[in-house]
């Protein structure tokens, strides 16, 4: 009990710009005496836009003219953006990330739940993936997505 008392001391003393050295290897899993890892934004990026998608309520992420460039690049067969991590900004340091996210929510969902809900996930998929710690979350609802909306027009002329 001792010692995790003091390893829990020590990270937070190390996160607050405290003592480095020895210490602040031995309590960062990206940091250690055998070497240093490093974690691409893109690799983060694709982590919460899975995470957030994992969640009952998101209908897609990003923006109306996100979604809609991307639908057109899909039809053209044209790969202006990947659509796994459209609706997504990240920025990462050493030991923390910072999540920017775009929802589009499903109608009749609880939009604080479902927000709350993709917090907690995309905290939980980057810290236990990629070891960093999750600074904040931001979310935007955008849009809603109606039963249907899916369904194409038909025409009148055949």
């Amino acid at each position: 009990m001792a010692e995790e008392t003091a390893v829990a001391e020590e990270t937070t003393r190390t996160r607050r710009g405290g003592s480095a050295g020895k210490e602040e290897l031995a309590t960062s899993p990206l940091k250690t005496e055998r070497g240093t890892t490093t974690i691409e934004d893109l690799v983060v990026t694709k982590v919460a836009a899975i995470a957030a998608r994992e969640m009952r309520g998101v209908h897609d992420l990003g923006g109306g003219a996100t979604r809609a460039l991307g639908a057109v690049s899909e039809r053209v067969g044209v790969g202006l953006a990947d659509e796994r991590t459209r609706g997504v900004s990240v920025e990462v340091g050493e030991r923390e990330a910072a999540v920017d996210l775009t929802l589009v929510i499903d109608y009749g969902e609880s939009i604080p739940q479902v927000t709350e809900a993709v917090r907690e996930n995309v905290i939980k998929r980057i810290e236990g993936i990629t070891g960093l710690s999750v600074a904040e979350v931001n979310i935007v609802v955008n849009d809603l997505h109606f039963p249907g909306d899916d369904v194409p027009e038909q025409t009148r002329v055949s």
